[in-house]
């Protein structure tokens, strides 16, 4: 199979063959003569050469509005091309506006089909050459997209939505059900414009599942739709705008019925549920049912014959909106993220007045029965003792318990946390709760020991920047789902879920089986099939605490006849990680340049107690290589020291850099000979091959929050548009994702290129904005550090100010090194991410080790998988 292409961009080939062929794209012109709102003009031409022994047939799935011409050499039959000719041509040029979907049916004297588009649309969706015996052949084209947000498939499919009339075209609605969480906003805002975006008309139900029931009940509105402007200001919400309750009534089937009829009364049936897996459950019930449902309305006349052929089936795809993280499918649901945050915050401000009077603290913290929020808040808190019900403690517990706070005490420790989930119980079976735990250690130990009940201080609060992020990728791809359900009815319900930083979509009834799993497992005391069920996420979170919370290290005291593994800090940032299994650890001050000075600090499993908390870097940086100091200069450096069996460098593209660098010179460098391993610490997240950097997620967190004070500091003044520049150097990730997380108009960026017709049409977008009756008086702005050489922040700024005039006012805004400050984030930042990713780290260079030792001292190997 050969494929070529030439001067082609975002496009994506897929096929599955049994014979051979060849596939050109000749020609592609793009013309973009607007940002704001994308106009495009392509011209493709497609070569498909084969010559087959049997008759083919060419089926164009789906339906497109396109414009069709007539050539002498095809005739049109329906929904059925016939070619009888050697060479076949296919013109699709714009024009009156005609439906295609059905059979081209190739004669076996056929060698080649020559197609043209022109036009705005691409509407052929798919392309499946089938023969008619033997083999099978897939092939499907996906053309650059009209609109390069949504895949080229679906831009057909909602651009026919779009040509539809407001009342005929399909309607969507979302709601949150049980309980809230922050980020569910988020989805709600991205579930609505996307819907907009995509051709829908989009409602938003109230209450929930009982607002579904309840429209029209009293004369209130349950059910209201939704439009652009609705659910401006909202993304840095906690909890939900639109409510959320459990419905009683729902669970019932006349309760169904209602909801139904509701729903078909306004043309609804597409639906996004954000909720728990109850509230998912409940939504495949509905659907499954919804035919009987249809059938039982029509027989009482609540429905006519054709309401009942046009909405003959629901669609509905899920989000799961939980603090908890219960849910198994998926790495994090909306609102775990930012109730992590909420616990930390606490326990932070707990261990201060802790250490100030020699107390004990035993937390309690939400999560019903799954630990995954005690285990992770005790994984960044450096809690000495963890309760959770999917690894609970013997009988003895309180024995175990008492011994190593004594232990702590004993080595000077000042203060004792202790973490239980809601949930926690023993081996048998029996409930562990907060008050008794203080009562055990009160009377065993005599600690002076109080109880933290947080609550529902988890559930409040804005979301944090991974959430609102989650939130928006979560919907926008729930919408997609939903399009393309409209086109396979037969898909079943799914959930949108995240696999390793990818949104996913899921059968949903299967999530929500594994998810009745684990909890049947609990019951049962199976419980390392529990732990086994919840995840490999939830697994590898759990062993990194079993190493981290020890008192000491595993192995015997290190001497300097030990192993040695060198911590080089060549970024902004360090986090803490202890001693493994019998390496002397030595960190290095000031980087490069101090490790060639041979300035060492010993690092001890007690030493580095406390780091998790403090921001920054124990040992000091500088932005500077291994080829600036010197790789001579840095492998005699290496060879002074005894014993030496690994190198971390933690930092960011420098660091990245320096690796590379000192890999190419081992040939030439006998001493650079030993593993090296880079971890990704950067707030700008532009190191290669890794999505996430320590420290960009609290970068993140940072520039939302002042955004979110910047946007509000403009709602007495009324009209004004905020410039603001954030750092990430050449890259754009930290403008990007903040200009989403925050809601921002535009964001400029040096992957993407800007002029000043950018500038002047980002311009009239807001005058338009100012003067549209919807209440969005303000707008924001955001601009990378180095975006572009000659468009300075300032610049970008007096444009905005100057062509504004009379309209809006302007201001600017340089968040500065801020960005590097603050509290760390969770999940990608220092007390999570960080500590998963050194422990990876430290067992690579302990598996290296022990492959040498292995082989009785035979010299490290120099290939790049020691790299």
């Amino acid at each position: 199979f050969l494929l070529c292409t030439n001067s082609v961009r975002h496009s994506i080939w897929s096929a599955s063959i049994s014979t051979v062929f060849i596939v050109k794209r000749r020609e592609q012109k793009v013309n973009r003569s607007s940002r704001l709102g994308p106009s495009r003009s392509i011209t493709r031409q497609l070569y498909w050469f084969f010559t087959p022994s049997w008759p083919y047939h060419l089926r164009v799935r789906g339906s497109a509005q396109l414009g069709m011409t007539r050539s002498d050499r095809f005739q049109l039959h329906g929904h059925l091309l016939a070619i009888d000719d050697a060479h076949a041509k296919v013109d699709f040029a714009k024009g009156a506006a005609a439906n295609l979907a059905g059979q081209l049916v190739l004669a076996p004297t056929t060698k080649s089909v020559f197609l043209t588009t022109c036009g705005s649309i691409c509407g052929l969706a798919s392309f499946e050459l089938l023969p008619l015996v033997r083999h099978t052949l897939h092939l499907r084209q996906f053309p650059p997209a009209a609109h390069p947000q949504i895949p080229a498939v679906t831009s057909a499919v909602t651009d026919a939505l779009r040509m539809l009339p407001l009342h005929e075209r399909p309607a969507l609605a979302v709601f949150t059900s049980g309980g809230d969480s922050q980020g569910m906003n988020s989805a709600i805002r991205a579930v609505v414009r996307m819907g907009l975006y995509c051709g829908f008309r989009v409602y938003l139900i109230y209450e929930g599942y009982e607002g579904m029931i309840g429209d029209g009940e009293d004369g209130q509105e349950m059910i209201k739709e939704a439009n652009w402007g609705l659910v401006s200001g909202i993304i840095q919400l906690g909890g939900t705008v639109i409510g959320s309750a459990r419905s009683a009534r729902f669970r019932t089937r006349e309760g169904r019925l209602q909801a139904a009829r509701n729903l078909i009364r306004r043309g609804i049936t597409n639906l996004v549920v954000i909720g728990g897996d109850g509230s998912l459950t409940g939504a495949d019930l509905f659907r499954q049912e919804w035919p009987s449902l249809v059938d039982e309305l029509l027989k009482e006349g609540a429905v006519t014959e054709k309401q009942r052929r046009d909405y003959a089936s629901l669609h509905i795809a899920g989000m799961v909106g939980s603090i908890d993280n219960d849910f198994c499918g998926t790495d994090m649901t909306i609102g775990t993220d930012s109730a992590l945050h909420r616990i930390i915050e606490a326990c932070d401000a707990i261990a201060t007045t802790a250490q100030s009077h020699q107390r004990a603290f035993v937390m309690e913290v939400m999560g019903r029965h799954c630990g995954y929020l005690a285990l992770v808040s005790a994984l960044c808190c450096e809690a000495d003792f963890l309760f959770i019900p999917e690894e609970p403690p013997g009988t003895d517990w309180p024995d175990v318990m008492c011994n190593h706070l004594i232990k702590a005490r004993q080595r000077g420790k000042r203060l004792n946390i202790i973490i239980a989930a809601e949930g926690a119980i023993d081996t048998e079976g029996n409930a562990i709760s907060a008050n008794l735990i203080r009562d055990t250690i009160s009377q065993k130990l005599k600690y002076d020991t109080r109880v933290t009940v947080l609550g529902h201080v988890q559930r409040g609060g804005a979301p944090s920047a991974f959430d609102r992020l989650l939130g928006c990728r979560m919907a926008a791809e729930a919408v997609l789902a939903l399009l393309d359900a409209r086109q396979n009815p037969e898909l079943p319900s799914i959930v949108v879920s995240l696999d390793a930083n990818q949104a996913v979509r899921l059968p949903l009834v299967e999530c929500v089986a594994r998810t009745k799993a684990v909890n049947e497992a609990i019951q049962a005391k199976n419980y390392a099939q529990s732990v086994e069920l919840r995840g490999k996420s939830f697994i590898n979170n759990l062993a990194t605490y079993r190493t981290l919370k020890k008192l000491h290290s595993p192995a015997n005291a290190c001497s300097d006849s030990c192993p040695t593994l060198l911590i080089v800090m060549v970024g902004p940032r360090l986090r803490r990680q202890r001693p493994a299994n019998g390496f002397r650890v030595l960190g290095v001050n000031g980087g490069f340049d101090g490790l060639v000075k041979a300035s060492f600090r010993p690092l001890s499993w007690e030493s580095v107690s406390g780091l998790t908390s403090s921001g920054g870097s124990c040992l000091g940086t500088k932005r500077i290589t291994a080829e600036e100091v010197g790789i001579a200069a840095v492998a005699e450096a290496l060879s002074k020291v005894e014993n030496l069996r690994g190198m971390l460098l933690i930092g960011g593209f420098e660091a990245f850099s320096s690796l590379v660098q000192l890999f190419q010179a081992r040939p030439s460098q006998p001493a650079l000979a030993v593993p090296m391993l880079v971890v990704p610490c950067t707030i700008s997240n532009n190191v290669p091959g890794t999505d996430f950097s320590i420290g960009a997620d609290t970068a993140l967190n940072e520039i939302t929050q002042i955004i979110d004070k910047i946007k509000q500091s403009a709602v007495g003044t009324q009209r004004r548009v905020f410039v603001v520049e954030t750092m990430g150097g050449y890259c754009g990730y930290l403008a990007t994702l903040a200009g989403l997380a925050g809601g921002a108009d535009a964001a400029y960026i040096k992957e993407d290129k800007f002029d000043l017709a950018v500038l002047l049409d980002d311009v009239r977008h807001l005058k338009q904005k100012m003067h549209d009756d919807c209440g969005l008086q303000r707008g924001l702005i955001l601009r990378n550090e180095l975006a572009n050489e000659n468009y300075s922040t300032d610049f970008v700024y007096r444009v905005f100010k100057e062509e504004g005039k009379g309209v809006f006012d302007c201001r600017s805004n340089v968040l500065g090194h801020m960005q590097q400050g603050g509290c760390q984030a969770l999940f990608l930042g220092c007390k999570f991410w960080s500590a998963r990713l050194l422990t990876k780290g430290v067992s690579f260079c302990l598996m290296k080790y022990r492959l040498q030792d292995s082989q009785r001292g035979a010299p490290f190997e120099v290939g790049p998988e020691c790299s």
